[in-house]
């Protein structure tokens, strides 16, 4: 019998294809690395390895699909966001919350989806960028449009913008050798979270406000 006969049962479970991907982002998330091991993720999940081609094809594949779980919730809340009736700097003060609360669950997402993307064939490329990046990018677009038009932003690209709030929050939560090494702890906790968030959400809306 094969390994995924002797998985029979585990495959038939609803809740084995989840709890592959719950184990590969706590692996990723605890390592700080956008890669697991196949063994690493059978002995830390109790799942047989052979699963992972049953539910995905291979680990490219269970890589994919969390990287697409995880970007649709993104982009889904943002959307949502842009459709609440609320003025533009409210809005641009809870997406900053929310882009460092995403970053502190799953610091792994920016990273992997870029690898995904670079190594991906051009056409699975652009569908990647076309399903996750560029709703980002437009979003933006339309929330500092709202501002501008408001007068209470500045006209700045919506571009360099995203490239500013996303590297600066990606940059934070991979800098656990900097914490370690240049301070008395290496664990991004909540308490620390909750400040970074602050931090960067004055710097963020101090520099596009309208200066009155």
């Amino acid at each position: 019998m094969d390994a995924v006969s002797d998985s029979s049962d585990l495959s038939a479970s609803a809740g084995a294809r989840e709890q592959l991907l719950d184990t590969a982002s706590a692996i990723m998330r605890e390592g700080d690395i956008v890669d697991i091991s196949l063994s690493d993720l059978s002995r830390q999940s109790g799942l047989n390895s052979a699963l992972v081609k049953y539910y995905f094809g291979n680990k490219a594949g269970l890589l994919k699909a969390l990287i697409e779980r995880e970007w649709h919730a993104i982009v889904k809340s943002v959307d949502a966001l842009l459709h609440k009736d609320i003025d533009p700097e409210t809005k641009l003060r809870i997406h900053m919350e929310g882009v460092v609360d995403n970053f502190f669950r799953t610091p792994y997402t920016h990273r992997l989806l870029m690898r995904l993307i670079r190594e991906s064939e051009p056409e699975e490329a652009q569908r990647l960028a076309d399903t996750y990046l560029k709703p980002l990018l437009d979003a933006y677009e339309q929330l500092i449009g709202e501002g501008v038009a408001a007068g209470v932003f500045r006209p700045v690209d919506p571009q360099l913008f995203y490239f500013t709030v996303i590297g600066a929050a990606d940059r934070f939560f991979s800098a656990r050798l900097v914490l370690k090494y240049c301070s008395e702890t290496d664990v991004l906790d909540e308490a620390l979270r909750d400040r970074y968030r602050s931090h960067l959400n004055d710097f963020v809306v101090a520099g596009i406000l309208v200066q009155r």
